[in-house]
């Protein structure tokens, strides 16, 4: 064979390197392009078929190992990886709706996903109605001949109420109409979504999956081969692709979820504890504490609770004494998401989020993250003093 020039060979090498190297973590296989062994391979690849492998988008081995692990975490069979929880909350409404569709979506629901069932009305002459989230059963009577898909969030990640999701998939399986959970809050370790009766279980991977504040992903987990088709339809032509470093890094968080939800979970009771006794605090909105909206649910469904919990400041405290509250926290970044070792607090504005809301006093949302729990609540008393 002719001697190749060099930049040849900085292109195509001989070398393989040997079989039989073996370590815990995943690899991680960046690829667009991926090789066949010829052209018949080439024509036969499907890329529905996850047996193969026919272009980088569709998944390499990294990817479809995570979305294996995701699967079995939910008790699910298939998933799908999508950039960010919104892009997969998309992913599932442009699979499943039509122009002249109905989706109905509970009142209390992440607002991206809000925006966008208000754009799906908009722009795509698709109906989007929104239901009062402890509805339960009673949901049947929203059901109209044209829904196909009913979104559910447990707990509602802001007012953190707690819907009863067997009753409505009950009514909603009744009816025909499929179940989407956005089961972000508990993970797949505080409840599993096809246990109470989804037909679809979505999860922001940003949160406790990745645990570093650092990853934006999202997932979408069936148990139907039908319905996972219809949804990898979506994925294809979306283009939905994620990396395979971020891809690695939310594997990686895996190996240590279930550790650092328990740790949130015990911190952000303790804290919450500690607020209820506050007496700039009405309320606090902890699914396991008893005044929350769901609590006998939560009781009935979930084994644990993480770390993200909301609380009702006194109505006689205007917003800008809150914000200043909130501006006072020194251990507590002012952020959105939630999941990460570090605490969050944000106020909301929840009579403009929730219809009928019965309280008047702001609320403030926190993320407790993995700091000592001792260190957090002598940074709230201090700014409690703000006030």
């Amino acid at each position: 064979m002719t001697k190749k020039s060099i930049q040849t060979q900085l292109n195509h090498s001989n070398y393989r390197a040997p079989e039989g190297f073996a370590a815990y973590p995943t690899a991680i296989h960046h690829a667009s392009t991926v090789l066949f062994e010829d052209v018949a391979s080439m024509r036969s690849g499907d890329w529905k078929n996850k047996n193969a492998y026919t272009y980088g988008l569709h998944g390499t081995p990294t990817t479809f190992t995570l979305e294996a692990r995701l699967a079995a975490i939910e008790g699910g069979t298939h998933c799908l990886l999508a950039p960010s929880g919104l892009a997969a909350i998309s992913m599932v409404d442009l699979a499943l709706l039509k122009s002249g569709d109905d989706v109905l979506l509970p009142e209390n629901v992440y607002n991206p996903n809000r925006e966008l069932g208000r754009w799906l009305s908009s722009d795509f002459g698709i109906t989007a109605r929104f239901y009062d989230p402890m509805i339960g059963a009673g949901i049947l009577d929203l059901i109209q001949p044209n829904t196909k898909l009913i979104w559910t969030e447990a707990p509602g990640s802001v007012s953190m109420e707690v819907p009863d999701l067997p009753a409505i998939c009950a009514a909603a399986h009744a009816r025909g109409v499929l179940v989407a959970l956005d089961n972000t809050w508990a993970a797949g370790l505080a409840l599993r979504g096809f246990d109470v009766g989804a037909d679809i279980v979505m999860q922001a991977l940003t949160k406790y999956q990745s645990g570093g504040s650092d990853v934006l992903m999202g997932a979408v987990i069936t148990r139907d081969q039908a319905l996972n088709d219809r949804i990898a339809q979506s994925h294809m032509r979306l283009g939905m692709g994620v990396g395979a470093d971020d891809a690695y890094l939310v594997l990686r968080g895996l190996e240590t979820m279930k550790l650092r939800f328990d740790a949130h979970d015990a911190s952000a009771r303790k804290v919450a504890a500690w607020l209820k006794n506050r007496p700039e605090i009405t309320r606090v909105l902890h699914p396991a504490f008893e005044e929350c909206p769901g609590h006998a649910t939560w009781r009935r469904d979930f084994s644990g609770a993480g770390g993200l919990f909301s609380v009702l400041f006194d109505a006689k405290y205007s917003e800008a004494q809150t914000d200043r509250f909130v501006d006072a926290l020194q251990l507590f970044g002012i952020g959105y998401s939630w999941g990460g070792t570090h605490s969050l607090a944000v106020p909301y504005r929840i009579q403009a989020m929730r219809r009928n809301w019965p309280d008047a006093g702001i609320l403030v949302r926190f993320n407790i993250g993995l700091e000592g729990t001792d260190d957090l609540i002598a940074d709230l008393e201090q700014a409690f003093g703000t006030l």
